[in-house]
């Protein structure tokens, strides 16, 4: 029987970030044009933290079947829960993400019923399927569009019934970060990877073109958030260069990071993309007062 430790495990709480911090964005940036709503705002978050949770369970159980998580991988415990209980709570979770999902169509319009079904339908093909995305080194495609594009933009719409060139801009931000969190772990997974014929872009790079990607996409997200403020002729969209001392120690521990070494990249680029995501928000926040 699964203990807490198991689902603790399973449901991944480190990177639960990259679905809390576009909502955020979104939501930020609707609140500096004088558009926002508590309850909405509470029920993106747990419709974006859900899917973000079911993705993960989809994965242990395609991972476990595909051979991904074997005892050779480096990072932490995976398919320790078994398929016939994971099958039944992922199925409980879809239901709950759809039925919460409908009150925010009520509030929106349609198009947000699509952005939902396309959203938990891309989260059973990340792995699942006849075609898996994380196996055919799509998975980092995926998460800038979901964890980026899509997350920042479908919230800044249910706000405002729009969606403007400015918020596109913004969202590929997390987009790239949340990325990042991604390829620290598929860098780490290489080997246990290529073995179990799981072609992430890190397996079909190699470990040091994926560092050197790594690096390029951290360095890309601060020069967006830069072009951000100077289209928002603001300076207070350059507080999130604050982080630029963390996104530094991450680089450095990049470049002699070997094994389970990638586990605190990982763990770092989390909290890079969330101290970032809060201190773009707050720069809305405080250009609307």
């Amino acid at each position: 029987m699964p203990n807490t430790k198991d689902w603790t495990e399973t449901l991944r709480i480190k990177t639960i970030p990259a679905s809390i911090v576009p909502v955020g964005i979104g939501t930020s940036y609707a609140f500096s044009l004088g558009h926002f709503n508590w309850l909405v705002f509470l029920v993106i978050c747990f419709c974006a933290v859900m899917i973000q949770i079911i993705t993960n369970f989809f994965n242990e159980i395609y991972d476990a079947r595909l051979g991904a998580d074997s005892e050779d991988r480096t990072g932490p415990p995976r398919g320790i829960i078994p398929a016939r209980t994971m099958w039944p709570v992922t199925i409980i979770c879809l239901i709950i993400t759809f039925l919460a999902g409908l009150y925010l169509v009520s509030v929106s319009d349609w198009y947000i019923l699509l952005v939902g079904i396309i959203s938990l339908f891309f989260a059973w093909a990340y792995t699942g399927g006849p075609y898996p995305l994380a196996y055919k080194g799509l998975g980092d495609i995926f998460v800038l569009v979901f964890f980026g594009i899509v997350a920042v933009c479908g919230t800044f719409y249910i706000f405002t019934g729009y969606v403007d060139l400015i918020c596109f801009w913004i969202s590929l931000i997390p987009g790239l970060l949340s990325a990042n969190i991604l390829g620290a772990n598929n860098i780490r997974d290489i080997e246990t990877d290529r073995k179990a014929n799981k072609m992430t872009l890190a397996v079909r790079l190699g470990e040091e073109k994926s560092k050197i990607m790594f690096t390029q996409i951290i360095s890309t997200a601060f020069v967006f958030q830069a072009m951000t403020g100077f289209n928002l002729k603001s300076w207070w969209h350059l507080l999130p260069w604050l982080t630029s001392p963390l996104a530094m120690l991450i680089l450095k521990k990049l470049k002699t990071a070997k094994g389970t070494g990638y586990n605190k990249i990982l763990a770092m680029s989390g909290g890079l993309l969330l101290l970032f995501g809060i201190l773009q928000m707050l720069a809305f926040v405080v250009i609307s007062t």
